[in-house]
């Protein structure tokens, strides 16, 4: 029996048509941090989704733009797995909305939720799932964010950093092997650092909690250590990247976290790699969450500075809880 490994076949993303600039945030907010995000973040702009979108209909959109890429229809989907902290609903799952609006009636399907860390980790249980059952063929891992329905335009921490955006790709079955290793991590200490704590279980929606409270509104509660991410980013590439056998300097593309460019310019730094080997999307996009990091993949390679058929693509992220995630592939689309 000739062995299974699981690839990369086809990338796709969306973003919505809304682009709300830095001055408009200003003129929402009544104050100006414009200067300041762009020097110190790298966010120029964003995207917000329409008043008729949710986070499925962007999912959708990227799902669909990644199928045609590889030339399938959302009939060949054997699993949907769907990354969001930000759902069309508390329940049902996401997946069952995207599954149904895509018309992919053959695929099972659920989310998870790792906040900004999911789709790296989606990316690793969809890999997995081709390697143990046989008869899968084709997965959809997608991340969607609807952020901007969280948002309070008073708070200079969150409104001008947040936007809405989805991506999406295709895995499939190859002979030569695609996925190459992975590693996570986490610090539960920081649950209730950053994150929307309005209704679910912990606080439900209550007149009394809205009127306490107000709306479920992403904030930050407590504050982050500056150095969290130059800290943990290097031990959790480093575990993955020793799994698959591979150094820093084997890799050829490099895919972070889009929340500031000035954390992936001093990790380029101190892995000691050019900073042509990364590619970001924070600047026109601002930051997407869960999806960014397959929205920066599939951007790079619309701008033709995507990975070529045997270069090593290398995925870190994290997220809120604080969850992080790290992902080793061998680029073999196209091939």
């Amino acid at each position: 029996m000739m062995e299974r490994f699981a690839q990369m076949l086809a990338t796709g993303s969306y973003v919505p048509e809304r682009v709300v600039t830095n001055a408009e945030i200003d003129a929402l907010m009544g104050e100006s941090t414009s200067a300041w995000l762009e020097a110190n973040v790298g966010i120029r702009e964003r995207r917000w989704m329409a008043p008729d979108q949710t986070t499925s209909d962007l999912i959708v959109a990227a799902a669909q733009r990644a199928l045609l890429c590889a030339g399938l229809t959302a009939q060949d989907l054997d699993l949907l797995i769907v990354s969001t902290d930000t759902p069309d609903y508390l329940s049902p799952s996401t997946s069952v909305v995207v599954q149904y609006k895509l018309g992919a009636e053959r695929a099972g399907c659920y989310d998870i939720n790792s906040a900004c860390a999911g789709w790296v980790t989606a990316l690793d249980q969809g890999a997995r799932y081709l390697l143990t059952e046989p008869t899968a063929k084709y997965v959809l891992v997608a991340g969607g964010y609807g952020m901007s329905r969280f948002l309070d335009l008073t708070d200079k921490k969150t409104a001008n950093l947040f936007a809405d955006g989805a991506g999406a790709v295709i895995l499939g079955v190859g002979d030569t092997p695609g996925f190459l290793a992975s590693n996570m991590l986490a610090v539960g200490a920081f649950h209730d650092a950053l994150g929307i704590y309005t209704g679910g279980a912990f606080r439900p929606c209550t007149p009394e909690n809205l009127a306490a409270y107000g709306a479920p509104k992403v904030q930050f509660v407590k504050k982050f250590p500056k150095t969290f991410n130059t800290e943990y980013w290097p031990r959790l590439m480093q575990g993955a990247l020793d799994k698959a056998g591979l150094t820093f300097k084997d890799v050829d593309l490099f895919l972070f976290t889009q929340l500031n460019l000035r954390t992936i310019e001093m990790m380029m730094d101190l892995v000691g790699q050019p900073i042509e080997k990364t590619h970001w999307v924070m600047d026109k996009w601002g930051y997407t969450g869960s999806p960014c990091v397959a929205m920066a993949l599939d951007d790079a390679i619309a701008q033709g500075r995507g990975p070529k058929p045997g270069q090593v693509v290398l995925f870190c992220a994290s997220g809120g809880g604080i969850s992080m995630a790290a992902s080793v592939w061998k680029w073999t689309a196209g091939a």
